[in-house]
């Protein structure tokens, strides 16, 4: 037993040596978990900000004014006002997202108790602007209506007042819930990249019949290759949560960081493992890198990390739960955004650890095959 772990640890720093003189591979992690964690956080953000908007005022009172008045930024910039047969012009060359046209007779018809309408005219090639901002603005709206009706005398308090409360990310700010996601996502890419480039680096290069040659087992072999790739990718999205998420975005970890980074050793274990087996699959980096995705692309869509599991048909839920990246994403969630103890997510760390036996088994099993048949 001592002589297979002090076979691991030394083809593991052989693993390390390699690693270290490919430098668009680490160059690859550090940008990763750096650049591309700060560009996905900031670059690509799904809430409304600056949304550009006019407002065709035709009644002139002081209740559309007081609405005009009311959309500011960070979420609209100052409303301009144009004239009606303005819109469609405005519109079609993108000067603005949204238009209100408020009409003549406005303030009077409320204060009436009559409801007359205010038409929202939307680009909506603008997808994500168009939908939320649908949203706050009609409840900008119906806030400056109740204000002033309410200093007017004329309002109809609710028997009940509904508060909202956004838990731990109270602004709705996006790279909250993009820069922690994309740590996520690219753990798992990366372990597969990784282990899958070191077997067909070993195969391109004539070196893994060397490695047979010598006193060591597939086991050993397979083992070695998922702890220096895994522990590679340990160190980098733990440092990147710490200096690059917490540090420059600012965003708060509710959490323990330690429980997290547990979680992703076993995670790392799965996918590292995954990563062997289709790199015993490919017989070149072009086949590798078709294989990956085909493999990536279900397991980060449907994994629970973009979408909720729960808005998928229940055959995908139930297929997925062999994924590794659905426990991952489910623990990560977990611990980082509510700070849930083990306690919570154990189920989580079970799955992760069964799944990851199986696939190291299939990965040491079909290395083993792909050698004997050359």
């Amino acid at each position: 037993m001592r002589t297979r772990f002090s076979n691991i640890r030394q083809l593991a720093i052989k693993e390390f040596r390699s690693l270290w003189h490919d430098k668009v591979l680490l160059l690859l992690i550090v940008w990763v978990f750096t650049g591309g964690i700060y560009s996905a956080a900031t670059a690509t953000s799904q809430e409304l900000h600056n949304a550009p908007i006019a407002i065709v005022d035709e009644d002139r009172s002081p209740l559309s004014l007081q609405i005009g008045e009311a959309f500011y930024g960070p979420y609209f910039k100052p409303a301009e006002y144009i004239a009606f047969h303005e819109v469609d012009p405005a519109l079609f060359e993108g000067r603005y997202t949204f238009v209100l046209v408020i009409p003549s007779g406005f303030q009077q018809d409320m204060l009436a108790g009559k409801k007359p309408d205010i038409q929202i005219n939307i680009d909506a090639t603008r997808m994500s602007q168009a939908f939320i901002g649908d949203t706050y603005i009609q409840s900008i709206i119906a806030g400056e209506i109740g204000a002033f009706l309410d200093s007017q005398g004329a309002a109809t308090n609710l028997p009940i007042g509904l508060v909202t409360r956004n838990k731990y990310n109270p602004n709705l700010e996006g790279h909250w819930f993009g820069s922690i996601m994309e740590i996520i996502s690219n753990v798992t890419l990366l372990a597969i990249i990784l282990t899958g480039a070191a077997v067909i680096r070993e195969r391109e290069h004539g070196t893994l019949e060397h490695l047979l040659a010598m006193p060591v087992t597939p086991v050993e072999i397979v083992s070695s290759k998922i702890l220096a790739s895994g522990l590679t990718v340990l160190v980098a999205a733990t440092l990147s949560l710490i200096f690059m998420v917490q540090g420059v975005l600012d965003v708060p970890v509710h959490g323990s960081v330690a429980l997290f980074v547990a979680g992703a050793a076993l995670h790392l274990f799965a996918a590292t493992s995954i990563g062997i087996f289709l790199g015993t699959i490919a017989r070149s980096m072009p086949q590798l890198g078709l294989l990956m995705i085909l493999t990536i692309l279900p397991l980060q869509l449907l994994s629970g990390a973009i979408t909720p599991r729960e808005s998928m048909p229940d055959t995908i839920q139930t297929l997925m739960l062999a994924a590794p990246t659905t426990h991952f994403v489910s623990l990560a969630q977990g611990i980082l955004y509510r700070g849930a103890d083990l306690a919570v997510v154990w189920p989580a760390f079970l799955a992760l650890a069964l799944i990851g036996l199986v696939f190291f088994l299939a990965a040491v099993s079909h290395f083993r095959r792909s050698v004997a048949a050359g």
